[in-house]
């Protein structure tokens, strides 16, 4: 199930655990370091799936997501919200600013891409 995967994470450490479990299970994937860069990449790819940590330099996940949502081209792809911010309403607030789904860090390698992949929706056949 090979997809394209729009990573929008500012920690190296992060988008390298995160790309070798994707890439192992044959996803490809694609990083942007920070909010702006995100929302370009994601225009010019047109991924798949977006994964997208809330704090980021630039502009806030919050304001990626919504600006994602805006363009009515991206407005189709899943965003997850892959965060640290994990207190009482931050899940709320990142699927009212348009994230389809939300994960809390830190990742659990063991389930981590079959949760990104529920929110894939089913490839079309040729």
């Amino acid at each position: 199930m090979n997809r394209t995967v729009l990573m929008i994470e500012d920690n190296e450490q992060n988008r390298y655990l995160a790309t070798f479990l994707l890439e192992r299970r044959g996803h490809s994937v694609v990083s942007s370091a920070d909010g702006p860069s995100g929302i370009e990449e994601a225009a010019r790819l047109r991924p798949d799936i977006i994964l997208l940590d809330i704090q980021l330099p630039g502009l806030d996940g919050y304001a990626v997501a919504r600006a994602l949502r805006q363009n009515p081209a991206l407005d189709a792809i899943p965003i997850v919200a892959v965060t640290s911010y994990a207190m009482p309403g931050d899940r709320e607030k990142a699927l009212e600013a348009g994230c389809t789904g939300y994960l809390e860090k830190p990742i659990d390698p063991d389930t981590f891409v079959d949760s990104i992949e529920r929110f894939l929706p089913p490839k079309e056949s040729p």
